[in-house]
């Protein structure tokens, strides 16, 4: 909770002890093992499999006909990989694994309606699909008490970063340039500061709340959300507000930003950049760049995936720090020691940027061709590992939000939030169009 002072770290047990390590441990494992088949000529592509768009149900029951076992691999290989850090860290398997279970066929029926051509057309990506089916069942039936065990929100968004980390090779940022990073830079310091003081000054709100929700909306959404408010130490409850306003403005978002796009005539590049300065989740941007066309994709991606991701690592880091030495007191109004920045610093962000020198060492140590190759066998399916967790995470998300626990905080969290949103959307707009549009319009 907010304001309590934090345990002190078990030192090296830390390393079998903690979430944030379990989660560095499997994230960095699947990257090399990614990493190993490939050097033996093989890949771990069996397993990291993926429904493909569909628009007639035959073509589904074609694929799984063809991919069933690669289905068994992939639930076998994140069975059993959780479940050993799930019994380390002191959770029940007898209520884990059957919990487990529901959670990954459930996103796998989630899957196949997000890849239907009828929901694609809507924007209706997996991950939002997770999470509002997630709410439904969550507001409407009783939640077993044994579900709780694999409801682990946190820990599936944290693998899903640390396989963010190998996604993103820093190879990407170089191919970004500078601009295109500097763009990003403002966008995020503009958003949060923005969302910060108007949640403190105009709304009051507690700092660490605002903190969350300004991490929400200037980085990279939910997966900021739960990091920046761990960092911060924010009440629980606060990050599930965060969260649900981000997924609440990235669905207006699918539907908003190409309707202007394509009333103003914006071009594909810049179009793009402003997706990506604008959206708040990767998958609802990825979803309105796929309304325009492949390079809104490519712009919509160096602005938001690389250039905004890659800020949950810093801001954890600057946040935990003013949070410690700033923001919190002990009962006996002494500040805490500042060495708990390190223990209070998402370990699952070093994983983020050990996974992704890995893949930076060897994507510069080959030449064009078999660059291809790394990118086919050990980035792609690397990728769609990432996309499974994100969706066991914002199913999970679902399950365990309830409309009356996010109402009862009042109109406060959504005016400061979307106050933010009256600043971004138009200053990612200049910069995106206006001022750097020609850059954005060469970007292919």
């Amino acid at each position: 909770m907010a304001g309590k002072a934090t345990t002190p770290s078990g030192g090296w047990s830390d390393l079998w002890k903690k979430e944030d390590w379990w989660a560095v441990w499997l994230g960095l494992g699947l990257t090399i093992a990614a990493i190993l088949f490939w050097k033996s000529g093989s890949s771990i592509k069996t397993m990291a499999v993926s429904v493909p768009n569909w628009s007639h149900f035959s073509q589904v029951s074609a694929h799984f006909a063809d991919k069933i076992s690669g289905y068994v691999l992939l639930f076998a290989v994140f069975l059993v990989l959780f479940s050993i850090a799930v019994k380390i860290l002191g959770h029940k398997l007898s209520e884990f694994i059957p919990g487990f279970t529901f959670v990954f066929v459930m996103s796998v029926l989630v899957t196949i309606f997000g890849a239907w051509d009828v929901a694609q057309k809507y924007n209706l990506e997996a991950p939002l699909v997770a999470l509002g089916l997630g709410m439904i069942i969550s507001n409407t039936l009783p939640i077993p008490k044994w579900m709780e065990a694999a409801l682990r929100t946190e820990f599936y968004v944290k693998v899903g970063i640390v396989l963010l980390g190998a996604t993103l090779p820093f190879t990407l940022i170089v191919q970004a340039g500078p601009l295109a990073f500097g763009q990003a830079t403002v966008i995020a310091v503009t958003t949060f500061l923005t969302i910060y003081f108007a949640g403190t000054r105009l709304f009051g709100l507690d700092k660490r709340f605002a903190a969350t929700l300004g991490a929400g909306g200037s980085i990279c959404g939910v997966s900021a959300s739960i990091a920046i408010g761990g960092a911060v130490k924010a009440d629980k409850n606060h990050v599930s507000v965060a969260i649900s306003l981000v997924v609440v403005w990235a669905i207006v978002m699918i539907y908003a930003l190409p309707i202007f796009i394509k009333i103003f005539g914006i071009p594909a590049g810049p179009a793009g950049a402003w997706i990506g300065t604008s959206e708040f989740a990767d998958a609802a941007g990825i979803a309105a760049a796929a309304a325009i066309n492949e390079q809104a994709i490519a712009t919509f991606t160096l602005m938001k995936v690389v250039g905004r991701d890659m800020f949950v690592g810093i801001w954890c880091f600057i946040l935990a720090l003013i949070s410690i030495t700033k923001w919190e007191k002990r009962d006996d109004g002494t500040k805490p020691d500042a060495k708990e920045i390190w223990y209070r610093f998402p370990k699952f962000v070093i994983g983020f940027f050990i996974a992704s020198a890995l893949i930076t060492v060897i994507m510069a140590s080959v030449d064009p061709a078999t660059a291809k190759a790394v990118s086919k066998s050990v980035i792609a399916p690397l990728k769609t590992l990432r996309t499974w967790a994100f969706v066991f995470c914002f199913f999970a998300i679902g399950l365990t939000t309830r409309f009356r626990e996010l109402t009862a905080v009042g109109w406060r969290p959504f005016a400061a939030f979307t106050t933010g949103v009256l600043v971004n959307v138009p200053l990612g707009y200049i910069l995106s169009v206006l001022v750097f549009g020609s850059y954005w319009m060469a970007v292919k």
